[in-house]
């Protein structure tokens, strides 16, 4: 039986990084009736999903809520598991952004094979986060500050340039 997590009402939804630039590690992370989790993502997932949560947000009706302060991650950060597929879903009669986290899951044939589910048998994990429109808007903010406190890119490729030096080998 794989793990399930569904925050209906979470009152703590952000994201953060643990770790120097370049070896930064990015979560995901929410908090309901005392339960935490944290879930290990990539900067570009991040990434996309705030522009996603962005451009769905200013299709929707103006809001009437006050956007609150972005939390921060809550210690220790302890991962149940490393995101391989994002989905998002609104619900209008709720008034809630749904975020639906499934588990990257690789064979065990082929560590870069990535798959649905090494097994038939067993699904991926899953956590669902129904988000009101302020956590939504907190957590697009906290994104973006976070991806731009990140290495700078190459300005020839576009990939981060090495912490140390601020050198890319595409220049070479």
């Amino acid at each position: 039986m794989s793990m399930e997590f569904d925050f209906t009402e979470p009152d703590h939804f952000c994201t953060g990084t643990v770790g120097p630039k370049g070896q930064r590690v990015f979560y995901l992370q929410a908090r309901e009736a005392g339960e935490i989790v944290s879930l290990k993502l990539e900067k570009q997932q991040i990434t996309a999903l705030a522009d996603y949560l962005e451009r769905l947000l200013e299709d929707l009706p103006e809001m009437r809520a006050p956007r609150g302060a972005a939390p921060n991650l809550l210690e220790p950060v302890q991962p149940a598991f490393a995101v391989g597929g994002l989905g998002v879903i609104y619900n209008e009669r709720a008034d809630r952004i749904i975020l639906v986290a499934e588990e990257l899951v690789t064979t065990d044939d082929d560590q870069d094979d990535l798959t649905v589910a090494p097994d038939p048998d067993e699904s991926p994990a899953e956590a669902r986060f129904h988000l009101s429109r302020p956590q939504v808007l907190s957590f697009i903010e906290q994104a973006r500050l976070i991806v731009a406190a990140g290495r700078p890119p190459c300005p020839y490729c576009g990939r981060p340039l090495d912490p140390v030096s601020g050198f890319c080998p595409c220049v070479n």
